[in-house]
């Protein structure tokens, strides 16, 4: 009986194993395969599985100042992706938990950022921020006086006046933080708001009773029941923000100081042509990534010793 019940399990997953073998584990290890060959675009088809090998193609990347940059860039556009998305996520599931008439409406509008095609989002986005009949800066001309028009998506370092002080920023990198932060608050809205929902209101109440101030009652009540759920978003929007390309390819295309590692695999693959090259760097991001996925599966497993 315990063997027909295992073998019975086993054609029952069995569709679901080749699947994955098909479509996952083998594109995966040809990728790795090809980051250790000398393979061009042009010649991939011809080249065998196993000739060539070296780790020119890992030197080449690692050697290049090129690498480095886009890897700074890209932990800069992570860190301040992440950290954006939380932020205004957690100000947004505060700011809707209390009941008031159309809440259900508003907490519906909130997720439209999430659930629009990034084509359609961008689009509007590179509308509104043209610098020669964009909204922005027509307001910003006539509300804070701008004398020149500000180019957000293509001007790679401009200047803020602070203090008498001119203080370099990069525009085209803020500005594609500050649409990946709005495009996915609505995902860190509503892990916390599930998580505000569930915190005993008579926490709150005896807060209040006690003369706790509103900040006393977030810091103190909301935000320690609140830090379980902030420490898994960040994991998990600093994995999926690290491997983003498509929000900053539609945006900028890489160019003016946005060329994340995403784009800059994309660089190697079409315009040199290097595939090898394209392999070993698409290696080196599994890596990273594989390191923040043992985070978040520490994380989840801390989190259910905790609740124990």
């Amino acid at each position: 009986m315990a063997q027909r019940e295992a073998r019975t399990g086993l054609m029952l997953i069995s569709p679901t194993v080749v699947i994955i073998l098909a479509i996952v584990l083998v594109p995966l290890a040809w990728s790795v395969l090809i980051a250790f060959q000398r393979i061009r675009l042009i010649n991939v088809a011809r080249t065998g599985l196993f000739e060539n090998l070296t780790l020119a193609n890992f030197a080449t990347v690692l050697g290049s100042d090129a690498l480095w940059d886009s890897l700074l860039t890209t932990l800069v556009y992570t860190a301040g992706s992440t950290l954006l998305a939380i932020f205004l996520g957690l100000v947004a599931a505060l700011a809707l938990r209390r009941p008031f008439f159309g809440r259900s409406f508003v907490r519906a509008a909130m997720l439209i950022p999430y659930v629009a095609p990034v084509v359609a989002v961008t689009f509007v986005w590179k509308i509104l921020l043209n610098p020669e009949f964009g909204i922005v800066n027509s307001w910003g001309r006539q509300l804070f006086g701008w004398d020149d028009p500000v180019a957000f998506l293509t001007q790679a370092s401009g200047e803020i006046s602070l203090f008498g002080l001119d203080i370099p920023v990069p525009t085209a990198l803020l500005t594609v933080i500050a649409f990946e932060g709005w495009r996915y608050f609505p995902f860190a809205f509503l892990f916390i708001l599930a998580r505000l929902q569930a915190v005993p209101a008579t926490l709150e109440e005896a807060a209040v009773i006690d003369g706790a101030t509103p900040s006393q009652r977030f810091r103190h009540i909301l935000l320690p029941q609140l830090m379980p759920i902030i420490a898994v978003l960040v994991v998990l929007r600093t994995i999926w923000t690290f491997n983003e390309f498509d929000d900053i390819f539609l945006l900028t295309g890489g160019v003016a100081g946005t060329e994340v590692v995403s784009i800059r695999v994309y660089e190697l693959l079409q315009v040199q042509r290097n595939v090898g090259a394209a392999a070993a760097q698409s290696v080196l991001m599994a890596a990273v990534l594989i390191i923040l996925l043992g985070a978040y599966l520490w994380l989840l497993r801390r989190r259910g010793e905790e609740t124990q």
